[in-house]
């Protein structure tokens, strides 16, 4: 297989503060696999925190993985294996999985989610609003969902000022997306103490909340047990789960897993996440970073395996170069064309 990349930079309609920081787009990588005729493209994208430097890291690194004939094979199982012995970078190694992916759904001549043996989801997607003042939130808020038609609402909380900012943005936030009448749903980042997130957690379950993600960092699980007995809401955790192990690892003291290609390493360690989560009874949920349609339509394939769906980076770009997605009733749709169905412009 050859491979190629293409860097382009995104930029966001609206920046996205969470408790790490904010974001105003990032460059993102699209990896190119061709074999046989066929192309396959993937991508990686940044977290918060990483917008300037991952691309170019991710291109040099993946380019000796090739040089070193890395891409000998065409199956994502095996080259899955190979990037993690060589420790790959995982939004670096999505890139790749994704790719392989998307060239196996073309061989084929079907999409992804028809090649995974997968319907398409019908799980709306969540829309997302970062840490904000109260006054922002409701300037913010009307135009989000007017404009993607969202059925529900992500708000970001575990701001640095405190849980008293927490609850005047949350409840600005309550009031202005009343009137579109969707969910209510709190991701914290592992922004919270643990007496904090108890009680924030308590107070928004009076209030509307369907759930609440990461509430304590990555690496403060041993604190998360007393948070988890003590819940009135379910726990999702995200930032403390990259692979199926994590899952093996946390899986008392959460009631699901909030998965992300970009933390996986694509979409073969993502089927094998999702597996784990379902034979330890957890409930499962798929996000997204600073993705364009090419990330998202990999996320969309397999967005039937998941119980909740985070997948909206995409719509807050001006613009996505990436096209081939449908938006249907609040639901991120995978088109009909083999492979991923996304192409860029």
């Amino acid at each position: 297989m050859e491979i190629a990349f293409r860097a382009i930079r995104v930029s966001k309609k609206r920046p996205l503060t969470i408790s790490r920081g904010t974001s105003t787009g990032s460059v993102n990588l699209f990896v190119f696999v061709t074999h046989e005729g066929v192309t396959g493209v993937g991508e990686c994208a940044p977290g918060t925190g990483f917008d300037e430097t991952l691309a170019a890291e991710a291109q040099a690194t993946l380019q000796a993985f090739a040089d070193q004939g890395g891409l000998a094979t065409s199956s994502p199982f095996v080259v899955d294996a190979a990037m993690k012995e060589m420790r790959i970078d995982s939004a670096a190694r999505a890139a790749v999985d994704i790719a392989l992916w998307d060239w196996l759904g073309m061989k084929a001549g079907l999409p992804l989610f028809q090649l995974l043996g997968l319907p398409r989801p019908a799980v709306p997607t969540s829309v997302t609003l970062g840490i904000c003042s109260p006054d922002e939130a409701r300037e913010r808020v009307p135009p989000i969902l007017r404009e993607t038609g969202g059925r529900a609402l992500k708000i970001k909380l575990g701001s640095p000022a405190g849980w008293q900012a927490d609850q005047a943005q949350y409840e600005a936030a309550r009031e202005a997306a009343q009137p579109f009448g969707v969910k209510l749903r709190i991701d914290a980042n592992g922004g919270w103490e643990p007496e904090v997130a108890t009680r924030m957690i308590a107070w928004l379950a009076e209030r509307d909340c369907d759930y609440v993600e990461q509430p304590l960092a990555r690496e403060r699980e041993e604190e998360l047990p007393p948070v988890f007995v003590a819940r009135k809401l379910p726990i999702f955790l995200d930032e403390s789960v990259r692979e199926a192990r994590d899952v093996v690892r946390f899986a008392d003291r959460c009631d699901g897993i909030n998965l992300k290609l970009m933390k996986t390493g694509g979409i073969t360690e993502a089927l094998r996440l999702v597996a784990t989560a379902r034979a330890h009874g957890l409930k499962t949920m798929i996000g997204c970073m600073g993705e364009t349609s090419v990330a998202i339509g990999a996320g969309a394939a397999i967005g039937a395996l998941f119980d909740h769906i985070d997948l909206d980076s995409h719509l807050n770009l001006a613009p996505d170069p990436a096209t081939g997605l449908e938006f249907v009733d609040g639901v991120v749709r995978p088109s009909l064309a083999p492979g991923l169905g996304v192409w860029l412009t």
